[in-house]
């Protein structure tokens, strides 16, 4: 807790946190008095590069988290299941309405799949309970050990590697950073229980080093990261570095900044705008 006028830190916020330990992201439905919190790991566990070790054990966050926003408790983990690694960005309903929420999972150990959870409270009348659902699931792409980073050449595959996702203010329209890959997703999240995929775009990738519009000809690395989508719905800003221990590891050439400009159509679709490319010198 912070004063509102000194800027003093007063303590933590949580005066009860139960068994959460693990943190990341956290969003709100204040029409509810909850709050939704993710995982990824200690500062330990992150600043020096993904642990595979740890992530082989399932040691990196792997549940939602339940708060009472009036009393500042822990009311529940919701468990997506250890093989579900790294839970990482929330992007809640716009509408205040609406009890639900979408989470990006990093990593399957199964199989290298990403995964999109759905957060929701099921019920009325006081009789409610808060309840997850997998309803994404975008699978690894095979590959030439040859052309993979260290860290993933006994896989043989390109494993999606979900980083960052955003929901239109509408909440038409769900956008998925595959920052292994390099695709950009877009969904149709009108039913948020029974996405559709609308449309897709490519650039860079740790294998495909798709290049831009403007400039087909050269490679690109790193991949569709940070994602965010203009107020009016018709415009997606994405960059293309995570945190640089990390890019260090999966792109070990270096990443070579860049963003994008992706433009939206009407019904659905989209391409990337070949007149905007701001590269990073």
């Amino acid at each position: 807790m912070i004063d509102h006028e000194t800027f003093e830190v007063k303590g933590p916020w949580e005066k009860d946190r139960g068994d959460q330990y693990l943190a990341y992201d956290f969003w709100w439905h204040l029409g509810h008095d909850t709050m939704i919190t993710s995982e990824w790991g200690t500062p330990e566990m992150v600043t020096k590069g993904l642990n595979p070790e740890l992530l082989l054990n399932g040691e990196y966050g792997h549940s939602l988290h339940v708060w009472d926003l009036k009393s500042r408790k822990h009311l529940r983990r919701l468990d997506l299941g250890k093989e579900h690694q790294m839970v990482l960005e929330l992007r809640p309903a716009h509408d205040p309405r609406r009890a639900y929420g979408f989470a990006g999972v990093v990593i399957s150990l199964e199989d290298l799949s990403a995964s999109i959870f759905l957060w929701y409270l099921e019920g009325t009348n006081g009789k409610s309970e808060w309840k997850t659902k997998k309803v994404i699931t975008i699978p690894a792409e095979p590959a030439d050990a040859d052309d993979l980073p260290p860290l993933l050449k006994g896989f043989k595959a390109v494993p999606p590697l979900v980083t960052d996702i955003n929901l239109s203010l509408d909440d038409r329209t769900l956008y998925v950073s595959c920052w292994g890959t390099g695709e950009l997703i877009q969904y149709d999240v009108s039913d948020p229980f029974n996405p559709k995929k609308s449309g897709s775009v490519r650039i860079g990738g740790i294998v495909g080093r798709e290049g831009h519009p403007s400039r087909p000809g050269k490679p690109l690395n790193g991949g569709p990261q940070m994602v965010e989508v203009s107020r009016d719905g018709r415009r997606v800003y994405v960059t293309n570095s995570l945190y640089s221990p990390w890019d260090e590891q999966f792109y070990p050439d270096g990443i070579e900044g860049w963003m994008v400009k992706v433009d939206t159509h009407a019904n659905g679709g989209m391409a990337i705008d070949r007149d905007f490319f701001v590269e990073v010198e």
